[in-house]
């Protein structure tokens, strides 16, 4: 199709983050780039530059800044980026405070559910005080046995701010497949939904789990 069937206004298009970033590198390295074609090739070009500059532009939340952007840009795979650099891709995540929509989760059947930022940050704080509580510190583990609902990104989120390792599977994994997964890891502490909706109908996950001597032993542990 060669017609454009739409173009966004000057207006919009000055409005993004995509024209502020650009207009940034034009300021910061003299140059006269002005579509999204020209920031590309100039973030090929300039792999270095362009990556220090979308850090700073992110207002990435560290803890040790790092000491190098890039080792060898051209060394794939292998290459080695923000040496030095500590963060906690939580805290980056959580950095908003607000009343603004953080999450907004539709289920079948189920009435619409929204979190805004504060709700969001309270709830992964309570949960992580409970996973402190039950000795997770960092590099241990963590897993859910959730579906996609916002108690499953509470729980990731509130044990990656503790620095340990997240792993998850859907409900309607078989009792094998949830060993096979979580064996090889090794949970300190197991997430597991009661049940899920599928086709108007509750699936009730609790059966499964207590059938299951390793996985109830974990579950127990909550």
């Amino acid at each position: 199709m060669s017609d454009c069937l739409w173009e966004p206004s000057p207006q919009r298009v000055e409005s993004t983050n995509m024209y502020r970033f650009l207009k940034r590198i034009n300021e910061a390295y003299g140059t006269d780039l002005n579509s999204y074609n020209h920031l590309y090739q100039w973030s090929i070009d300039n792999i270095p530059e362009f990556w220090k500059e979308m850090w700073d532009f992110a207002e990435i939340v560290h803890s040790q800044p790092y000491t190098e952007v890039v080792d060898d840009p051209y060394k794939m795979p292998g290459t080695r980026w923000f040496a030095g650099a500590r963060l906690n891709f939580a805290e980056n995540l959580l950095r908003f405070r607000d009343d603004r929509n953080a999450l907004v989760f539709s289920s079948e059947g189920q009435r619409l559910r929204r979190l805004t930022y504060a709700q969001l940050y309270a709830e992964i704080a309570r949960t992580a005080a409970a996973l402190s509580e039950l000795g997770v510190s960092p590099g241990d583990r963590v897993a859910g046995f959730m579906p996609n609902m916002p108690e499953t990104i509470i729980a990731m989120l509130a044990a990656a701010s503790l620095g340990a390792t997240w792993s998850s599977c859907s409900p309607d994994f078989g009792a094998k497949g949830v060993l096979d997964r979580f064996g090889q890891i090794a949970p300190k502490v197991l997430f597991a939904a009661d049940g899920y909706f599928f086709k108007g109908k509750t699936i009730d996950c609790r059966p499964r789990i207590r059938k299951s001597p390793p996985i109830s032993r974990i579950w127990k542990k909550l």
